[in-house]
Formats: C-alpha cells, sequence, structure tokens
C-alpha cells in the first residue's frame, strides 16, 4: 500500500509541465535579489556594517566569523552577479550557486539581522538551484538550442508552491495567539493614508482591530487554499495584490511585498505566459496556431508517457527528498520545544518562525555595566557600542555573544593603551581582564507595562547557555499585569488631558531588585505613583526617603539620579508622569494624523530610483576598490558609523 502510494507520489511529482512560468519566477526573483542585495543585504552600506573590525556580530554558530573587509566586498559582487546570472538564466547551477552560497554564509553570520523574509529568498534560491528553470526564456536554453516546449518535471513548481502557501499558511496558524486576535500586536496604522477608504465608516482603532488584526489573520490562514483551486484564484490574487502593495507602504521591509507578488503566478496555469505571448503576437496565423497546439498535444503525450514509465531509484529518491524538505519546513516553526536557549518572551528567533509582525517591541532603557573585579570600580557603556542595532537586547544568547565581544574588544584598547603608553580613559576603570559584564533591559511586549528582561546582577561573562536549556537569567514576562493593557488608554488619555506636553510612562518591576533612574531637567512637574505593590522612593541626594503603598504618589526631583526599590513580596506597578518643556518650548506638534505623506506612491522601487542608483552606485565603488585591494593594496576607504 504505501510502495504504491509513494509510486503513484513519484509519478505525479515527475509529471512533465510547461517551464514557462517557472521562468517568469524565476527572473523576477532574481531582479528582485539584485535590489535585494544593495538595499536590504547591507551591500550599500559595506563600509559602515562590515569595515570595522572590532564591530560585534551574532553568527548562529561562534566559529562562523566574517572575513575581512575587502573580501566582504567582493563576496557581495559574487553575490550580486549570481542574481543577475539567476534573472538571465545564464550558467544557472553556477549563478543559483554564486548567489546561495554567499547569502546563506551571511544570513548564518549575524542572527541580529534575521526576518522571515531573509528566509524565505534563501530557501528559494535552494529551490531554483535545485529547478531546471532555465528551460525556458534563458540564455542557457538559447545556446542549448532548447526548444520553446522543452518540460520541466511538475515538482519544479510543487516545492515552490508548498513554500509560498506554507508562508501564508504558516503565517496565519501563528496569528491565532491572543496577542494577535485581541489587536495588541499592531497599533497606530490606522491613520496611515493607505487605509483612506475605510477611514469613512471606521475609527483608526476600529481599522487596527478589523483590517489590521482579524483581516490579515484570515487573509493568511485562507489565502493559500484561494490560490490552489482555479475558481477561486482570482479573488485571491486580487487581495493578496492589494494586501501588499499597502505592507510596502507601512513597513520599511524591502522586497519582501515584491517577491510575493513576483511568486504569486506559480499558482497559475503552467503555460500562462506563452498564452499571454500569443495574444499579445497578433501577427500569428492560424498554421501556427495549429502547430503550436500541435507542439502542446506533444507535451500532453510525453506528460501521460512519462507518468506511467521512466520511474527509477533516482526519482524515487528525489521524492523522498521533497517529502523531507516538506516536513522540515513544517516542523521548523513549532521547533522550540527542542531550541529551549533561543526561546525569550518569544519562542524561537524571529526567521524560521513566520511569526510575522505579531510581536511588537518598545524599548525604554538598555544598561551596559563594566566592572573591574580586582579595583571595584563601574563604568557604563553606551549599549550601541560596537553593534549595527539593537535586536540582541531581545534574545538571550545574543546578550551573551555580546558581552564576550565587548569584553575581547575592551581588552584590545586596554593592550593598545599599554603598548602605546599612553592613558586612555579604558585604563581607568579596566586593569586586567577579570571584569564581570551585566545588563539590564527595559522594554514592552504588545503594549504591557515596561519591565526589565534579565537579572540585572547576573555576569553574562560566566553564563552558562545552551541550546537545548532556558536560560537561567531570563526574568518572566508578568502577564499578571496584562489586564492593565485596556487601562492604559485610558490613563493616558487622563494624564494628556493636562497638557498638550504630559506624558505617562509604566513601569513593573520583581520584588528585591530596584530601579535607577535618571530625570533630565528639560522634564517638569514629574510624580511617581504606585498602582500595585510597594515601593521606596530614594534619591542621590538624600532629598527623599519615602516608602509608598498602592495609590500613592510623590513628585520627584529633577537632574539627580533615584532608585525606586520594589519591597512587596509582589511585583510592584507605578507610572511616572511628566510635562515635556522642551517640548512646550519649541511648540512642537503631534506627528498629523495622515502620515507619510511622502510616501503615496504604491511603488516605492520607482519612487526612490534615484536612492537606488546611488545606492548599487557605492556597492559597485567598494567592490572595485576591493578588486584594487587585492590586487594592488590599493587602501580601503569607508566611513565612519555616526551614531
Amino acid at each position: 500500500m504505501f510502495y504504491s502510494l509513494y509510486g503513484k507520489f513519484t509519478q505525479w511529482m515527475y509529471k512533465e509541465t510547461d517551464p514557462s512560468s517557472l521562468a517568469v519566477v524565476r527572473i523576477l526573483f532574481g531582479i528582485l535579489m539584485m535590489v535585494d542585495i544593495i538595499e536590504e543585504r547591507g551591500g550599500s552600506d559595506l563600509d559602515i556594517r562590515w569595515g570595522e573590525p572590532r564591530d560585534c556580530h551574532f553568527p548562529l554558530f561562534n566559529q562562523l566569523q566574517p572575513l575581512s573587509f575587502p573580501y566582504m566586498s567582493l563576496l557581495y559582487g559574487v553575490m550580486w552577479l549570481g542574481a543577475l546570472g539567476v534573472a538571465l538564466g545564464y550558467k544557472f547551477r553556477l549563478s543559483c550557486l554564486m548567489f546561495c552560497l554567499p547569502y546563506w554564509y551571511l544570513f548564518l553570520l549575524d542572527k541580529s539581522y534575521w526576518n522571515n523574509h531573509s528566509y524565505l529568498y534563501g530557501l528559494i534560491g535552494i529551490l531554483l538551484l535545485c529547478s531546471s528553470a532555465n528551460n525556458y526564456w534563458s540564455i542557457d536554453s538559447y545556446f542549448n538550442n532548447m526548444q520553446s516546449n522543452q518540460s520541466v518535471p511538475y515538482w519544479n513548481y510543487f516545492l515552490l508552491k508548498y513554500q509560498i502557501f506554507m508562508l501564508y499558511f504558516l503565517a496565519g496558524l501563528k496569528k491565532t495567539d491572543m496577542e494577535w486576535l485581541e489587536g495588541y500586536s499592531m497599533n497606530h496604522l490606522g491613520m496611515h493614508w493607505v487605509f483612506a477608504p475605510f477611514k469613512v465608516v471606521l475609527t483608526g482603532e476600529q481599522i487596527d482591530y478589523i483590517i489590521v488584526h482579524w483581516f490579515g489573520f484570515l487573509l493568511d490562514l485562507c489565502v493559500g487554499f484561494l490560490f490552489v483551486y482555479s475558481k477561486t484564484r482570482p479573488v485571491a490574487m486580487v487581495f493578496c495584490s492589494t494586501f501588499h502593495l499597502m505592507n510596502s507602504r507601512l513597513f520599511s521591509i524591502g522586497m519582501f511585498p515584491y517577491v510575493c507578488l513576483a511568486t504569486m503566478p506559480i499558482f497559475c496555469e503552467f503555460d500562462w505566459p506563452k498564452r499571454c505571448m500569443n495574444k499579445v503576437c497578433r501577427g500569428i496565423d492560424m498554421v501556427s496556431g495549429e502547430n503550436k497546439a500541435t507542439s502542446g498535444d506533444k507535451l500532453a503525450t510525453a506528460s501521460r508517457r512519462s507518468a506511467r514509465s521512466g520511474i527509477g531509484f533516482r526519482e524515487k529518491l528525489v521524492s523522498g527528498l521533497i517529502l523531507t524538505y516538506c516536513g522540515l519546513q513544517g516542523f521548523l516553526p513549532y521547533s522550540h520545544f527542542i531550541t529551549k536557549g533561543y526561546n525569550n518572551w518569544t519562542n524561537g528567533l524571529y526567521g524560521y518562525s513566520w511569526d510575522m509582525m505579531i510581536h511588537s517591541w518598545d524599548t525604554v532603557l538598555v544598561v551596559v555595566q563594566v566592572v573591574d573585579n580586582l579595583t571595584g570600580k563601574e563604568h557604563f557603556l553606551d549599549p550601541g557600542a560596537w553593534t549595527q542595532n539593537n535586536r540582541w537586547t531581545k534574545h538571550a544568547d545574543m546578550t551573551v555573544q555580546y558581552a564576550h565581544c565587548l569584553k575581547r574588544n575592551l581588552l584590545l584598547e586596554l593592550n593598545d593603551a599599554q603598548l602605546l603608553g599612553e592613558p586612555k580613559p579604558i585604563t581607568q576603570y579596566i586593569t586586567s581582564d577579570n571584569i564581570s559584564i551585566y545588563v539590564d533591559v527595559w522594554c514592552s511586549l504588545n503594549g504591557r507595562l515596561q519591565q526589565r528582561m534579565y537579572d540585572p546582577n547576573y555576569d553574562l561573562l560566566h553564563a552558562k547557555w545552551s541550546v537545548f536549556e532556558e536560560a537561567e537569567w531570563l526574568l518572566p514576562l508578568l502577564s499578571e499585569y496584562n489586564d492593565y493593557r485596556t487601562t492604559i488608554s485610558g490613563i493616558q488619555q487622563h494624564v494628556y488631558s493636562w497638557s498638550n506636553y504630559t506624558d505617562v510612562l509604566f513601569i513593573a518591576d520583581f520584588p528585591g531588585l530596584y530601579l535607577e533612574n535618571y530625570i533630565s531637567p528639560d522634564l517638569s512637574n514629574v510624580s511617581l505613583t504606585v498602582l500595585e505593590g510597594e515601593v521606596i522612593y530614594e534619591d542621590e541626594l538624600k532629598l527623599g526617603h519615602v516608602k509608598l503603598m498602592k495609590n500613592e504618589r510623590t513628585f520627584i526631583p529633577t537632574g539627580i539620579f533615584h532608585k525606586v526599590h520594589t519591597v512587596s513580596s509582589t511585583p510592584s506597578c507605578y507610572i511616572y508622569t511628566y510635562l515635556n518643556k522642551t517640548r512646550e518650548r519649541l511648540k512642537e506638534e503631534d506627528r498629523p494624523a495622515d502620515w507619510d505623506n511622502s510616501m503615496r506612491s504604491p511603488f516605492p522601487l520607482l519612487e526612490d530610483r534615484i536612492h537606488l542608483a546611488e545606492s548599487a552606485g557605492r556597492m559597485f565603488g567598494f567592490i572595485a576598490n576591493a578588486i584594487l585591494n587585492v590586487l594592488y593594496d590599493v587602501p580601503m576607504v569607508r566611513r565612519t558609523k555616526i551614531d
């Protein structure tokens, strides 16, 4: 029974199909990747991303390290030429390898840049590498004298269809999370101009909840099935195209909307490009039309013949690999019970999980403290030092990598200072390699109260991290205060009613810990009000030392540090309210309701063509400079990162 079903599946996978639709996807994907390499892969900012050898990167495997700046530039050149070769269908296998190998190397080299769509691009690259997508509309087919009806096995289409189907379906399954369905994941999108037609009947909050959350959930969950059936496919095309064009304006997500648009036709009839060409070419006479029909009949006959015979060990092995790939792509998004080390407040690393837009973060404070264990001296570092983004702050595995990177760089600077015999600021607080590094991250997940994510007293240089074990220094999400999200809006509106320049900050903290905070002199009328638990307030000048119970309030002086200790047996919850004098003085107004007015075009590729040309010129300049550096030792010219 099993072998019979497996044999029928193999015959289905090897049914001969028209290659023209696959060729269109190949061409469009290659062109979009040429743009993506320049933009989102960082080709235009090669000097910023890879020019400083001491910058911290976050590889999936610690043994994986970046090449030197010149060779990283050359790698981008190889990857771009590979994408060009994919689009042209020239030496197709080699071009795919030239694109895929550097792409996956860059992907695995830094987890802080992982996204669902960057993972998708790598998968599509692999699927094209294994396919015969160069059988039509390609330089290879021209030089190899391939006929226009050169078929491809159906599995070339099946794998791409499966991957795109899973892209939507898994995103829909992930959106069954109550965080999404209750409308906490995405806020304040309803005021964007792309929702103008809905504003006639809905408020901004209703658009956020009904259109963004619920319609987005239903679209992701159902659109894959609508694509599969020919009768519902036009509906899916309309809704999906509108959805992706709107996303291209709402979010800065690079080529992702356009890759999705480019892959939609994979669900259409295999020969739709040829049919379109036949309708456009009105010079085709009836005789040539009959010949095409005959050609098509021959292809159909060959397809039926292939379904009956020619199935051997190789074909069955390929079918097994196809099933393995499909199973792996269905398993990885739910494999977090194995890879516990990557679980934080959310499961897994952002990328292969397909939890698109479900989690929104708001980080208000990141403290990086370095302690010399010999002298006891403390020093606070800029959390942006030697980093390209702040994604590392939300993942325990990356905080450990960052701590070790900081230690390495600090010791290198200390060594440089000792070799030069010149005092540097670093020698004032580090005297040896006997140091400790502590990180304190305050952030909010999906509109919750601000709270710390890690134990601030845990030395990350001695952290025991494993892929298969939860990080012991990760503090739990204070879910007992989730209900406050329903009252936060009311409290905010009440505070905002005091003045156009008042604001409020919601804080929650654990028993036995304290928040050390500095209030800028630009703020005035600052007060601290306890909502839950008990706290002790004290400042560095000993101007105040008071215990506050629930609903009690105290005013806080500005220009000095103060501490708020949580002394209750349960987590505390309190708010800061304040008046922003700088904003009042400058009479700044809030962003207009119809924001992003400069982005009216639904086609940013056309709107940003000047920027794209400048970015491409900059990347090719780096690549040319790298060639001269490798061949003639010409110095590499690069910019300095400005924070």
